[in-house]
């Protein structure tokens, strides 16, 4: 019967391929990888395909011809897929908590329920017929026993006995495949459902929810909690099963043994209790398994749980022998051998107490964690009346706002704001750092919440934030944000944001991919993308934070002419800026200070009666006066000499080159995308990882030591039980061959030796496991710290993510085990062959063929579970970015109104996820399937042919105890080739973090031989001799040759369209990026003959993008704690930040919310420069420093610096012209080359020198230019 059903499944396997091969001809395409349009065969497969799990066929039959890729996996049914789940699981939430919208542990739990009741309810049918048919077996043992030593009741009782074992054992199995896959499929549903609401959830968030929690917590939810609970499926059952499994063996011992069996029950709750606190333990250890102590301990809990796993069967049996000796009931190998085999049945019940009890508990902290993000507070949604457009010619409308972010805060961020913004109109806000002009804008976005007043708005609204969100992927995607595709209002879009040349820089144009947060882009590109992104959104009102303090003079004019003044002459613009020459063009202008509007009107009328006005406007005079007197500087030396004179060594080499203002700082290079696909090996996983996996704990000298414990497990334990069948009579009529007491010592005697060999095993397994994992993730740990930023640049952040937790984790806690398990379950699977062969050896006939089979069929099968594990790991790095992208960019998201497209990406990255994992499944249950028939048909054979020999050939206790072990056979059987196929599956994750451990590293942070003084560089001279730079190999060079020197204590400021190559002149200095050819010396020495630390400890910079990270304002100014607080608040002065923390409650202890997220972009540049201020370098150098700070501060600043570096060297990238006015020379670049270096007198000097018209353009911009621009 069972090679009738094995036939079959192999059969219907093959039909359904056939089948398969013919649909795509039917259709008319023939296509090879169908998979994303393909519906998996499971959603149409006949019953006999379901229950035989043969619909997997076709896809484990196109594994095994090519690896399999994503596309080949078909797509989901509706029913399993996130669109299918999460709605269900979303109403009955909504439907549950009413309007107070607070979720608890309990609703989650009950909504979660209710998504997979049908998963639910049919794998609980599967558990119960699954868990009756495995105790026919142990039921009907005794009478087997007696029929073979001659007690017959009826004729053919032997045939009818093999046939209820044979049939138990069928039915057994396809309950078992089916429960297996049910729970699965319920668990994947509803881990789906989960990360979809948790990420709606993170889109509608107010901004002081998510202050208190970070992007990692929230990605924790998804990556950690919702795949908890999807996995606590698998235990959903064991609580009530227990009970059944323990009334059931408890039955047939009373049947066997009568009230000896009231001392089983006794036995069987005394472990049950000693598993409780292992479990709770493991709970504890686990919840902290983040501290290495807590994994040590938490993996030796385990190892004991472990003893009490092979311990607990002879523990209870040697209770309930000893008790029916005690109470004279008479021992025969029958009973015993029924009584054994209930045991074991026991045994795995019994084990799976402690898991099930520290699942419970983990699932219900993260139930909890989860239910309590959902309660968090929403952004409010009538902040914002929205009126239909056209309905008012007013836009935008402010009544006696009073606006806070946070609502516990008694004083409000903005306070009696109001202002009208009619149709067409351009308004324009200024003010010093800290003002409220940002915080003004995001109140008109609604992320604000609001105290009193109204805000109306009529129409949609685009927005330009003052950090550029850059989504990955083609720049295209980027710009078109969603929309179709209208080439010609594109490439006018292009053309008004400068784009189109840095495009043509690119080797894949807009095709080009993106790196995290545009990682591969500069400041400036990064900005005019996003700008392209608002203009291509054809928006109403149109919102810009500050976007042209990250370009240059010239392309700040060309952008707020091209884009503001005339595609967006028609719609209503309120642009922040720092920049006083674009506010003569504002019909409006609305002064802030303090969080309030203290001017608003036209440029002419507030420069006559304003007080704050006319300080911005003072300090950008203040400024500009420098620039005139530079200028006139110029001219009076001109008149002395001859012009040609000056410019010796301005033009130091001239190629042919484009005129671009693109970006030669881009990271692209002909030969491929920045960020490729995420490398995955292909194929099998080379013997040399389990080597390497094997050998990392102390050279693999346990190994040996593990495998002999189990080898002595396995014969001693076999000894005891064929010591209880041999001893005990075969009847009551027969005499015991040894006295009572004799035959329960020396099984106590076995047992003791039993328990100390697993006791070994466990603590060397866990000892060897826990090294290897500590060896592994320090060696990634330390890679990953000491990569290149190469590195980082082409590695989107979940990647690493996914390695440190996902694979670490498998690493700490499963591979261990799973390595272990598998080699043990080959020395059981070959006692258990040593028993039955001792008994009937005619078994090899059938059992070395089957074997054969068996592990043909595991090879076919592995190639397509190995891809598929792979996908698994690499289709959830996409799921964890685009969340993370989507909590970073969410105010933007929200303005363009694309939450629902945003929340259907993450629908199809999830599906795409889901989609591996339950063919993976699937694939494993068609295994075990096939697996389980095999074995049945050894074991029916053997049955049979036990029945079949002449009575008094075979001990018929011998034979009791072949079929005890033989009732195993099939779960052992398929339990081997399902760790064997596990093993193989979750080794992948020591392939991945191996991968992780072969990053090329920077160079040595510190080369003993050629260490600098402790007080090198001494005078801050920077040379640089023919220096060439690329960013890899197979890329062209960004600086392409440059020979000038940076004199010591000297000030030199450095200039150039975007993308000239300044930001990777930096870099260099830095060693950041290596050169390529040439040099550079600080006082003589080369840099790139010293150690990374020795140089970067030396230098100070302040960057581009200001960096501040979670913690206290202290931290921030003093991460390596070597400053007091007297000179930490004397940095702050001079930085002019000191007033604003002394407000603050904490003062320098208040906190910092992740990236600096509670404080302007503006404010974040100061604390930057409060850390230069603190170390004092002799050389420092300023990236765009004051990008994002008004012109007062700026000037402050520069004064600042003047004061304190007089004596330093000085490098300044700047923007604003005046930032590098004072500098003692100018250096000029252009696409990677020096144009100019000379003072700025002497190139003001010069009318033709690019300097001198860059300044023009800047002083004619800054002054009256466009005073008139409103009647164009």
């Amino acid at each position: 019967m069972g090679l009738f059903f094995c036939c079959v499944g192999f059969l219907g396997t093959k039909f359904d391929e056939d089948n398969r091969l013919q649909e795509p001809l039917l259709n008319g395409s023939a296509r090879e990888s169908a998979g994303d349009e393909i519906v998996t065969p499971y959603a149409n497969a006949s019953i006999f395909s379901i229950l035989t799990f043969s619909w997997m066929g076709p896809l484990i039959s196109v594994g095994n011809k090519k690896a399999l890729d994503l596309e080949d996996v078909p797509q989901l049914t509706s029913f399993d897929s996130v669109r299918g789940a999460f709605p269900i699981l979303n109403s009955k939430l909504e439907s549950d908590t009413g309007r107070n919208n607070r979720v608890t542990g309990l609703i989650l739990a009950k909504g979660l329920i209710f998504t997979i009741r049908k998963e639910i309810a049919l794998s609980a049918v599967y558990v119960l017929v699954y868990t009756l048919a495995s105790y026919v077996g142990p039921y009907l043992i005794d009478t087997f026993v007696q029929y073979l030593t001659g007690h017959q009741d009826f004729i053919n009782e032997g045939y009818l006995l093999v046939s209820a074992f044979f049939i138990s054992k069928l039915v057994e199995c396809f309950a078992q495949r089916h429960w297996y896959f049910k729970v699965q499929q319920a668990g994947f549903r509803a881990r789906g459902a989960l990360i979809a609401k948790i990420y709606n959830k993170s889109l509608t968030l107010s901004c002081q929810s998510k202050q208190g929690q970070s992007t990692g917590e929230i990605i924790n939810f998804m990556s950690v909690d919702a795949e908890r609970i999807g996995d606590f499926e698998w235990y959903i059952h064991e609580p009530w099963i227990v009970l059944v499994q323990v009334g059931l063996a408890l039955a047939i011992l009373y049947k066997n043994l009568g009230l000896a069996s009231l001392a089983t029950l006794v036995a069987t709750v005394l472990v049950m209790l000693a598993n409780v606190p292992l479990g709770s333990l493991e709970e504890k250890f686990q919840d902290k398994k983040n501290e290495t102590g807590w994994l040590r301990k938490y993996l030796y809990t385990k190892a004991m749980s472990t003893l009490v796993f092979w311990g607990a069967p002879t523990f209870v049996s040697v209770v309930t022998f000893g008790a029916c000796l005690l109470m004279g009931i008479p021992l025969e190998s029958g009973k015993i051998l029924s009584a054994l085999a209930t045991f074991r049945i026991l045994q795995e019940s019994i084990y799976n107490l402690p898991d099930t009890i520290s699942m419970l508990v983990q699932t219900k902290v993260s139930l909890d964690r989860i239910a309590s993000f959902l309660s968090l507070d929403d952004m409010q949604p009538d902040v914002i009346e929205k009126l239909p457009m056209g309905s008012s010619n007013i836009i935008v409308e402010i009544i006696d706002g009073n606006f806070s972010w946070d609502t516990c805060s008694p004083s409000s961020t903005l306070k009696d704001i109001n202002l009208k913004a009619f149709h067409g109109m351009r308004i324009a806000i200024c003010g010093v750092v800290g003002s409220g002009k940002s915080s003004l804008l995001s109140c008109i976005l609604g992320e604000v919440p609001k105290i009193l007043g109204t805000v109306r708005l009529s129409g949609t609204k685009a927005y330009v934030s003052q950090s550029p969100w850059i989504q990955s992927g083609k720049i295209e995607e980027n710009i078109l944000f969603g929309r179709e595709m209208d080439r010609q209002r594109y490439d006018m879009i292009l053309e008004a944001c400068s784009l189109r040349k840095d495009l043509e820089l690119l080797p894949f144009g807009d095709q080009t991919v993106v790196g995290e947060r545009g990682i591969n882009l500069s400041g400036g590109q990064k900005q005019r993308i996003q700008i392209a992104r608002a203009l291509y959104q054809e928006a109403d009102i149109y919102l810009f934070d500050d976007p042209f303090s990250a370009v240059d003079a010239h392309t700040g004019t060309h952008l707020f002419n091209e884009c503001i003044l005339q595609i967006l002459d028609s719609k209503t613009v309120i642009y922040v800026t720092h920049q006083m020459e674009f506010l003569p063009a504002a019909d409006l202008i609305l002064v802030m200070k303090d969080g309030r509007i203290t001017q608003a009107g036209k440029y002419d009328d507030l420069l006559k009666s304003g007080t704050d006005f006319m300080q911005l406007i003072g300090a950008h005079k203040e400024a500009l006066s420098v620039l005139s007197f530079i200028e006139a500087r110029a001219v009076t030396v001109g008149e002395g000499s001859s012009v040609t004179g000056n410019t010796k060594n301005v033009l130091l080499k001239k190629e042919s080159r484009d005129d671009q203002n693109g970006e030669a700082d881009n990271i692209m290079g002909t030969r491929g995308q920045l960020v490729e696909e995420e490398e995955r090996e292909k194929g099998g996983v080379g013997l040399s990882v389990y080597w390497k996996y094997i050998t990392t704990a102390y050279g693999g000298v346990l190994v040996p030591f593990i495998l002999l414990a189990q080898i002595l497990f396995q014969l001693l334990q076999i000894g005891s039980n064929y010591w209880m069948a041999w001893a005990t009579p075969i009847s009551k009529d027969v005499a015991p061959p040894v006295g009572g007491s004799t035959l329960i010592i020396v099984y106590v005697a076995l047992a003791i030796g039993c328990s100390f060999c697993t006791l070994a095993r466990a603590l060397l397994l866990v000892t060897a496991g826990y090294k290897t994992a500590m060896t592994l993730f320090e060696k990634m740990h330390q890679c990953i710290f000491r990569a290149p930023m190469s590195f980082f640049d082409a590695t989107p952040s979940g990647r690493i993510l996914n390695r440190a937790s996902t694979d670490q984790s498998a690493v700490d806690l499963d591979i261990p085990f799973q390595v272990g398990t598998f080699a043990f379950s080959i020395v059981q699977l070959l006692g258990i062959i040593a028993v039955m062969s001792q008994v009937a050896w005619q078994v090899f006939i059938i059992f070395i063929p089957v074997i054969a089979i068996c592990v043909w069929l595991q090879r076919y099968y592995i190639p397509s579970a190995r891809e598929m594990s792979r996908l698994v790991g690499v289709c959830k790095a996409p799921v964890i970015q685009h969340f993370a992208e989507t909590i970073s960019g969410s105010s933007t998201i929200k303005s363009f109104d694309q939450e629902s497209r945003f929340r259907d990406m993450s629908m199809e990255l999830i599906d795409g996820y889901l989609r591996p994992k339950f063919h993976n499944a699937g694939a494993m249950e068609w295994l075990c399937f096939r697996l389980d028939m095999l074995s049945l048909i050894t074991f029916g054979f053997s049955l049979v042919f036990l029945i079949s020999v002449p009575r008094g050939t075979i001990d018929p206790s011998a034979a009791g105890l072949a079929v005890t072990y033989g009732l195993n056979l099939n779960t052992l059987q398929a339990w081997f080739v399902w760790n064997l196929c596990l093993m193989e599956n979750k080794i992948i994750s020591v392939e991945r973090i191996l991968q992780y451990t072969c990053i090329p590293k920077e160079p040595p942070l510190v080369v003993e031989s050629n260490r600098p003084t402790s007080h090198w560089p001494t005078n801050g001279e920077v040379c640089i001799h023919g220096l060439q730079v690329r960013y890899a190999p197979h890329m062209p060079l960004v600086l392409r040759g440059l020979t000038c020197t940076f004199f010591g204590g000297k000030k030199t400021g450095i200039v150039g369209r975007t993308g000239s190559g300044k930001s990777t002149l930096i870099q260099t200095l830095f060693r950041i990026v290596e050169p390529a050819r040439g040099q550079v010396l600080i006082d003589g020495i080369s840099i790139s003959s010293i150690g990374l630390h020795d140089l970067r400890s030396r230098l100070s910079i302040i960057p581009q993008d200001p960096t501040m990270f979670e913690g206290t304002v202290r931290s921030n100014m003093d991460p390596l704690e070597e400053y007091t607080d007297e000179q930490i608040w004397e940095a702050l002065d001079k930085c002019q930040l000191g007033d604003e923390v002394r407000k603050k409650e904490g003062k320098l202890d208040s906190a910092v919310s992740e990236n600096g997220d509670n404080w302007s972009v503006g404010q974040r540049q100061l604390v930057c420069l409060g850390r230069v201020l603190l170390k004092k370098s002799k050389v420092l150098v300023l990236d765009e420093a004051t990008a994002s700070v008004d012109t007062e501060t700026d000037n402050l600043i520069q004064q600042t610096l003047r004061q304190h570096f007089s004596d330093s060297t000085v490098i300044t990238v700047a923007h604003r012209i005046t930032s590098v006015l004072d500098s003692d020379m100018v250096l000029l670049l252009d696409q990677g080359l020096i144009k100019e270096y000379d003072s700025p007198e002497k190139l003001l000097e010069d009318k033709s020198s690019s300097f001198s018209k860059l300044v023009a353009e800047y002083s004619m911009r800054s002054s009256s230019s466009y005073r008139n621009v409103t009647n164009i």
